[in-house]
């Protein structure tokens, strides 16, 4: 099966070569024909790629380790929805995956648009199997996941412990289907500017995959947040890590680009910017790719370093320079139609809004890049931390959040006083009444970004909750409907208006949850023996008891864990008990491979004691000192090297004494485990308590559902009877254009 995959990779590169070649002749020479097998060319190479990763998944679910990759990342001890995920744990298997999925959607994307742009997507066919022809290449030479051993070992070395986790089901798929989908407005915004075709067709063509682009990687980028949260054991959600950075900065560049374009689409401006945007966002996400890919950055989440490197600044260097010459040789034809009549409009908003979301992801590449850049200066690599970015991501995302409520309710072309009265009263006084109760509460002194934050998404709110309420009170009026169904009606007539206050609410609720889970959370690191308790956030947190459990998979150790469980009370009543563990993994899983300490010395991980509310978190691990059993665990390893140094040969080789072996080998191992709880000794304790963590999930599902109704497609259907009798608006309140 590897030699049938190692094919599929040659025979999919050539098609991905011939694809670009009968395209661009097509394009070029007017040839429909060799447009069309340009466009068969990517129908076959989605068939190619995904047979190619089936055979790898497969390889994965049999735990065949006569794959190299297999035997690197997977073993038969892991269940089996792991050992599906650890296909993309791996570089070689990522790589596959990216290609796999990036032909996936570039079939989608040419079948849907096979009788439009027609001068386009010949260029933009060309563009996506250029991508395609790259990543094979990779696979090919650089990182081969049918690559192959003569003498497969009889056990793999595993899943890293930290990749054990539900998210990797989904998480990096989620992720890279973002990166690949944002490969095709870049292409089409190539093929835009070869032909001349700039008009607002190709960006009718290319919305939905935008859209679709940023709720794929904004839904990765909360999962991984959630992952960090709940299992790498810092307490945090975000760290301003460069790979976290890598997948947020073509976010930022896709959220200005799905704004600004209704401007191109409804005034004709903004034409140089929109084309900028999305040709920036499409190197951000092949910038991302690089950051996880060549480990040029340090991280938690890259691969390492690797030979991959000097291909992805290749690519990158072609994208900027072929996007800035084509941007420069069209600058004429990019011209807008109108210009933007008075500062206080719609356009005004959306451009400041844009220029901000360009500020941000700048900041955040400066930072992201510090040590290289400071290396090329100074010689000396230096990097900035959390502090840093906070230090001026903040006041970008204050300003962010007033201009995503000011936005949607400011009018078009020029603001009247008649508008500011209808439309900015009611989200402006809950922005000062949210604030004014906070300082009552809290005090003018407490942390003033925060509060500001508070107040202006109480505005943003205020304004989505308002233009609802308004367009289904007119529905309403005319239809007689009752509200829900009113309401739902007017979402689904006007999907793409509401999906987007939809999800501004939810960023509004989200950063709330940011800045309150930042800005008052509550942090105590303490050593405690059983029965003692300490205090953190208001709450009182008793260390009841030590847990140990030792895991064993078809006859080999996994895993041995050592826990705590914590009472926690507030004012003398009972609030909840926790339990948080420390795991860790044996650095063979071979049972006669090495002395007891082999059993302490792999990895590790910590499953996480967690309480979580609508105000508030409770979060809590456990980091269990195992010095007080070097003593037994040096002894047990002069008494296993003996044993096994005495064997001969021929016993050696005896299934029988090596079973034997491995069961003492065990045994001891879980008496010195069961000292954990049997002789209890002081451990150490993260005590975190953070409020309002939820909002931070629940803005996400709620952005999620914003974009989901935004991307949902559109069915035409005649008016109801009720609304097509009404010739006119039912109030001033509610244009007719938000009633059907």
């Amino acid at each position: 099966m590897a030699l049938i995959g190692r094919a599929l990779l040659i025979l999919g590169l050539i098609v991905a070569l011939y694809g670009i070649g009968a395209s661009l002749y097509g394009a070029i020479g007017r040839h429909p024909e060799w447009v069309v097998s340009g466009r068969r060319s990517v129908y076959a190479l989605a068939g190619l790629m995904t047979l190619a990763f089936a055979i790898l998944e497969a390889a994965f679910l049999r735990s065949d380790f006569s794959f190299n990759v297999v035997a690197g990342h997977s073993s038969t001890t892991i269940p089996t929805f792991y050992k599906a995920a650890a296909a993309w744990s791996s570089q070689e298997g990522s790589l596959l995956l990216w290609v796999f999925l990036l032909s996936v959607w570039s079939s989608l994307i040419l079948f849907l648009t096979r009788r439009r742009v027609r001068e386009i997507a010949p260029y933009a066919t060309a563009v996506l199997l250029g991508f395609g022809a790259f990543f094979i290449s990779l696979t090919v030479v650089f990182a081969n996941p049918f690559a192959t051993t003569a003498n497969p070992p009889a056990q793999g070395a595993g899943l890293d412990p930290l990749l054990l986790h539900p998210s990797m089901m989904i998480h990096p798929p989620i992720l890279y289907s973002g990166y690949t989908l944002l490969a095709i407005p870049f292409a089409f915004a190539i093929g835009a500017l070869v032909t001349g075709q700039l008009g607002s067709e190709w960006i009718s063509v290319i919305r939905r995959f935008a859209l679709a682009a940023w709720l794929f990687l904004g839904i990765g980028i909360l999962l991984g947040a959630r992952w960090s949260y709940t299992e790498l054991g810092w307490g945090g959600y975000w760290a301003w890590d460069p790979v976290e950075n890598a997948a947020l900065m073509p976010w930022l560049c896709t959220t200005a680009f799905i704004h600004s374009i209704m401007i191109q689409e409804k005034r004709g401006m903004l034409k140089v910017w929109n084309a900028s945007l999305i040709l920036a966002g499409g190197t951000l996400a092949i910038l991302g790719t690089f950051l996880v890919r060549s480990g040029i950055l340090d991280s938690i989440h890259a691969f390492g370093a690797s030979t991959l490197g000097i291909p992805f600044v290749v690519l990158i260097a072609a994208m900027v320079a072929g996007s800035v010459a084509l941007v420069i040789r069209r600058r004429g034809q990019l011209r807008s139609d109108a210009q933007i009549d008075s500062l206080l409009s719609r356009e005004a908003v959306f451009l400041v809004q844009n220029l901000v979301l360009v500020a941000l992801c700048f900041t955040i590449f400066w930072g992201t890049f510090f040590p290289l850049i400071s290396e090329a200066i100074t010689g000396t690599k230096a990097s900035v931390g959390p502090p840093w970015f906070d230090r001026y991501t903040v006041p970008l995302a204050l300003v962010l959040v007033a201009l995503s409520g000011i936005g949607p309710i400011i009018a078009w072309r020029r603001v009247t006083i008649a508008n500011l009265r209808r439309s900015f009263v009611v989200p402006t006084a809950a922005g000062l009444a949210t604030l004014g109760v906070l300082l009552l509460a809290s005090g003018a002194s407490a942390q003033p970004a925060a509060l500001i934050m508070f107040a202006l998404g109480a505005f943003v709110l205020g304004a989505v909750v308002q233009e609802c309420w308004r367009g289904a009170g007119a529905r309403r009026a005319m239809t007689r409907e009752p509200p829900p169904l009113a309401l739902a009606r007017l979402i689904r007539r006007n999907r793409r208006r509401y999906g987007g206050y939809i999800a501004h609410a939810g960023i509004a609720v989200l950063l709330i949850g940011v800045a309150a889970s930042t800005s008052f959370q509550h942090s105590h690191e303490v050593t405690l023996a059983p029965g003692q308790d300490a205090s953190v956030g208001g709450y009182t947190m008793r260390y009841v008891r030590p847990t140990e459990s030792v895991s064993v998979a078809r006859a080999s150790l996994a895993k041995i864990s050592f826990g705590a469980v914590l009472d926690v009370s507030k004012g003398g009543h009972h609030v909840t008990t926790l339990t948080t563990t420390r795991g860790f993994y044996p650095a063979s899983t071979d049972p006669t491979a090495g002395p007891i300490s082999v059993a302490f010395s792999g990895s590790s991980d910590s499953q996480v004691g967690l309480s979580t509310g609508l105000t508030r978190d409770i979060w809590t691990v456990v980091n269990p000192n195992l010095q007080p059993l070097q003593t037994e665990i040096n002894q047990g390893d002069q008494v296993f090297t003996k044993l096994m140094s005495s064997l001969t040969p021929t016993q050696a080789q005896n299934p029988a004494a090596t079973q034997l072996i491995a069961v003492e080998r065990s045994r001891a191992i879980t008496e010195l485990a069961s000292r954990y709880v049997n002789h209890p000794w002081p451990v150490s304790f993260l005590l975190i308590v953070s409020p309002m963590v939820m909002w931070i999930w629940l803005g996400a599902i709620i952005i999620a559902t914003g974009g989901l109704i935004a991307l949902s497609p559109v069915s035409i259907r005649r008016p109801s009877a009720a609304i097509a009798r009404v010739r006119a608006p039912a109030s001033p309140a509610a244009p007719a254009r938000e009633l059907v």
